[in-house]
């Protein structure tokens, strides 16, 4: 299967096509560990224990959903960025095209052609994951229901 390239942007710009399939990938990636991370939230699967001692908040206390976020001390969410800038700038940099940063699959190693197809079903994986995690955020803010909850109430109906 090939892909739609109307302005011949592979041929023409080779190292500008690569930097933004880079991209995507990487995007694919962090939206399948948000829509995981959405699924196991709204399943109330959450770490036991604090989340800030010193504002006596437990990871309990945190509402599912996009407005959890708000909940989070500041303190935290500066870890969390600080955490996510150093795995960019360390340990999946910007500059590696390949899409393999060297940690395997789960350990496992493979040849050019089993890794290209491996990528290109992550590459698919990651745009459907980009499409649910901006679905589910999207009827979030237009239902003000969470994941779990509009599956519940069954209002997940586009006709209805």
């Amino acid at each position: 299967a090939g892909f739609f390239d109307p302005f011949n942007y592979c041929e023409t710009q080779p190292e500008s096509f690569a930097r933004r399939r880079a991209v995507e990938r990487k995007h694919g990636r962090i939206a399948m560990m948000a829509m995981t991370g959405c699924l196991i939230h709204n399943a109330d699967i959450e770490f036991p224990g604090y989340l800030s001692k010193s504002a006596n908040l437990k990871f309990s206390d945190i509402p599912n959903g996009l407005y959890g976020i708000t909940k989070v001390p500041s303190a935290g969410l500066l870890q969390i960025i600080l955490f996510v800038g150093l795995i960019e700038v360390a340990w999946w940099p910007a500059s590696n095209y390949s899409g393999d940063y060297g940690c395997g699959f789960f350990g496992a190693k493979y040849d050019d052609e089993e890794k290209t197809q491996k990528l290109n079903a992550e590459m698919a994986n990651g745009r459907l994951a980009m499409l649910g995690i901006a679905g589910a955020m999207f009827a979030e803010g237009q239902t003000g229901q969470t994941l779990q909850e509009q599956l519940l109430t069954l209002n997940f109906n586009p006709f209805a």
